[in-house]
């Protein structure tokens, strides 16, 4: 299984129209830096599973029949916009799972076309997509949001976007299963309040309360970005970015 990086970035990602800082004048100058909004693929045999939906082009990055299933944290703009215009393709329909959240987003329930919306996932429940095991994990957002424990050949990945902090459940659930991979919303720099996402003292303190073999921080904002250009982290922690591919395999973490 590999699991690709489609996008590291929230809503305020470098490059933020109109700013001026570090971050953002670093994204302009070179696309490498820039952060699209955050989303990943995760690829094994024929499955081709779309984690999230906010690339705003889909269809251009993945041709009809390209995506075997679609899988959503929850129903944010910034993390479903692409299905607006995916749903009016042609073809086979699209299986499509998230959360139990009754008004989704805008008429995207109404008028699905070719997106096939299932019924939800039970939390902390495995469920088997091929030989991949799923489990949804309630985390803690403005919007009713999941989480995904991915389970690879007893090989475990979890993928805790969009939050700040985590519901008492899902911690214990999680501190039960050893970890290879931990992908964690860190949206900002240190805060003395909690918001709507971790910022890095909340996600760095998850990642020491369940000790991943490697952490990855994503949906990072422009302000995050520039806080990382004079900050270090802690070993085993590193910010992911667009593009990077990890290999599930014998021995984790294989980057490219």
């Amino acid at each position: 299984m590999k699991l690709t990086f489609l996008g590291t970035g929230g809503v305020t990602a470098a490059p933020l129209p109109g700013c001026d800082c570090r971050a953002c004048q670093r994204a302009q100058r070179n696309s490498a830096h820039a952060r699209a909004p955050c989303s990943a693929l995760i690829a094994f045999g024929h499955e081709r599973i779309l984690l999230d939906a906010g690339l705003p082009l889909l269809a251009s990055h993945f041709p009809p029949g390209t995506l075997t299933r679609i899988l959503l944290t929850h129903y944010h703009m910034d993390h479903v916009q692409g299905l607006f215009a995916l749903r009016w393709g042609v073809g086979d329909p699209i299986p499509v799972w998230g959360p139990p959240d009754s008004r989704g987003c805008d008429d995207l329930y109404r008028h699905p076309g070719l997106l096939d919306f299932r019924p939800a996932l039970t939390p902390f429940v495995s469920h088997a997509f091929g030989e991949l095991q799923v489990t949804p994990l309630p985390l803690q957002h403005s919007k009713l949001t999941h989480g995904y424990l991915f389970d690879w050949h007893d090989t475990r990945l979890a993928w805790l976007c969009d939050t700040c902090g985590l519901p008492p459940d899902t911690a214990d659930f999680l501190r039960g299963q050893p970890l290879d991979q931990l992908v964690i919303d860190c949206n900002d720099p240190p805060r003395a309040e909690p918001g709507n996402h971790n910022d890095v003292t909340r996600a760095l303190a998850i990642a020491a309360l369940l000790q991943p073999r490697q952490t990855w921080l994503t949906h990072l904002s422009h302000e995050m970005d520039n806080w990382l250009t004079d900050n270090p982290l802690p070993e085993g922690v590193q910010p992911a970015r667009d593009g990077q591919t990890l290999l599930c395999g014998a021995h984790w973490p294989v980057t490219v």
